[in-house]
């Protein structure tokens, strides 16, 4: 994860304690390091967090769902062969996290 202050808390250094999570940050200012996660991110920030119509946490999650449903189900990704994530696990057999 990147050095953002999002990811470090106290709360998140604690939870990551209790639930026996190794905590992995990148380099400072070498987003390289994660470079999908940071593609990911970037195009959140630019299609939903950008602009300014977010009223809430649940009016985010509203929102938000949409994005994260085109995502992961329909809009492919270079770095899976120009295909969605979904489509990879069905072949799999494996089933999607609730």
């Amino acid at each position: 994860m990147d050095q953002g202050s999002e990811f470090t808390s106290r709360d998140l250094d604690l939870w990551a304690y209790q639930k026996n999570v190794a905590l992995d940050f990148s380099r400072l200012g070498k987003p390289i390091d994660n470079a999908f996660i940071e593609s990911s991110n970037g195009k959140l920030r630019a299609e939903c967090l950008n602009a300014p119509w977010l009223m809430g946490l649940e009016d985010a999650r509203a929102k938000l769902e949409p994005w994260r449903k085109d995502d992961n189900e329909i809009r492919p990704h270079s770095a899976l062969g120009h295909k969605a994530p979904a489509e990879l696990l069905n072949r799999s057999g494996a089933t999607a996290p609730p």
